[in-house]
């Protein structure tokens, strides 16, 4: 993936067009990596405080990454300019402190109170909906099949969330916590192609994973999380845990889902929170015995039309057939399927 980076491939000011093979590879990553930390995820708390635990993954990450690009690249491998730094601080903290800290802070604690790994997954597939509502609110309102997509994909939630008696209830104040994280995760993924942030995915992703991680541990101890945390007290099964989190799902998948922000249409990109719930229940029926119910099945099928509703009219284009000097945003606007008038809108730079 390092060669298609912007940076790498495209003149200044003109961004080359990425291939669609590359573009498919980093959503199947997106998609599998992903699919399987939520499980990891409450693995990790089992013994670990939530939000230290989330600080530590992202500071790890972020630092290895930022090494691996100043022995690769050079002494000035890391520049940005002051905005761009705010831009990626920003983005960072509404993602990973906002998004992934919330989603972890929901599923810690005793059976009851924590949300289920899956649940959890299955509650965050609304950002794609989420992210078609900001566009509407911009002007860049998507095209008709899109919306009837994200919609025949959240039908598909409701069918797999809905509790069928009390015995399933999902914890409420839990839910509630995870919803919030979609909202912050919305956010922060939509403003990502609109503030300005590092050309660079790659180092982009240095700067937000070192900001959410900040912030993290902040919270952190203002929960007096730090006080509570006992390396000898961890069992092994957490630190496994972290440690894929950090590699698989920082370094490998939240590398991917950067460069997607700037390389595919949002729309697109955000699918990948339908295909989760799918990868999360059935990692939960192979480790764990979780039973597959109808339910699951009515709902997934659902959620897989809506996906590939959604996945038709979001197709990103074939590397070529971009007009030369165009953006990543404004390739984005036009791949996706509310841009009907055949012009880009200016103003929209990554």
């Amino acid at each position: 993936m390092s060669s298609s980076s912007p940076s790498a491939a495209a003149l200044p000011g003109r961004r080359a067009a990425a291939a669609p093979t590359l573009v498919w590879t980093a959503l199947i990553v997106v998609y599998l990596l992903w699919g399987s930390t939520y499980l990891a995820i409450r693995v990790a708390v089992e013994t670990m405080p939530p939000l230290l635990s989330a600080a530590l993954r992202f500071a790890v990450a972020g630092v290895v990454l930022a090494v691996v690009l100043r022995l690769r690249r050079g002494p000035g491998a890391l520049r940005v300019q002051r905005r761009q730094l705010g831009s990626a601080a920003l983005v960072g903290v509404l993602l990973l402190a906002g998004g992934n800290g919330l989603v972890v802070l929901a599923e810690s604690g005793p059976p009851g109170v924590a949300v289920p790994s899956g649940i959890a997954a299955l509650l965050v597939a609304t950002v794609p909906l989420l992210v078609v509502l900001l566009r509407s609110s911009t002007g860049d309102r998507p095209g008709v099949w899109t919306f009837a997509g994200v919609t025949f994909g959240f039908v598909g939630l409701v069918l797999l969330v809905l509790p069928a008696g009390s015995a399933d209830a999902v914890p409420l104040v839990g839910a509630l916590t995870v919803v919030a994280g979609a909202v912050a995760w919305s956010v922060g993924s939509f403003l990502s192609g609109r503030i300005g942030v590092p050309a660079d995915p790659f180092v982009g992703t240095v700067y937000q994973m070192v900001a959410g991680a900040v912030a993290l541990a902040v919270v952190a101890a203002g929960r007096g999380e730090l006080s509570e945390f006992h390396p000898a007290a961890v069992s092994t099964r957490s630190w496994l845990a972290l440690g894929y989190l950090m590699v698989a799902g920082s370094l490998v998948a939240f590398t991917a889902y950067v460069w997607l922000l700037q390389n595919a249409p949002i729309s697109l990109v955000s699918t990948y929170a339908y295909v989760n719930p799918a990868v999360a229940v059935a990692l939960g029926a192979l480790l764990v015995a979780e039973p597959i119910t109808p339910r699951v099945l009515l709902g997934g099928a659902v959620i897989v039309a809506g996906v590939a509703l959604v996945v038709s009219t979001e197709r990103p284009r074939r590397k070529g057939t971009e007009r030369p000097g165009r953006t990543g945003a404004e390739r984005s606007r036009r791949t996706g399927a509310g841009s009907r008038s055949g012009t880009a809108r200016t103003g929209d730079r990554r």
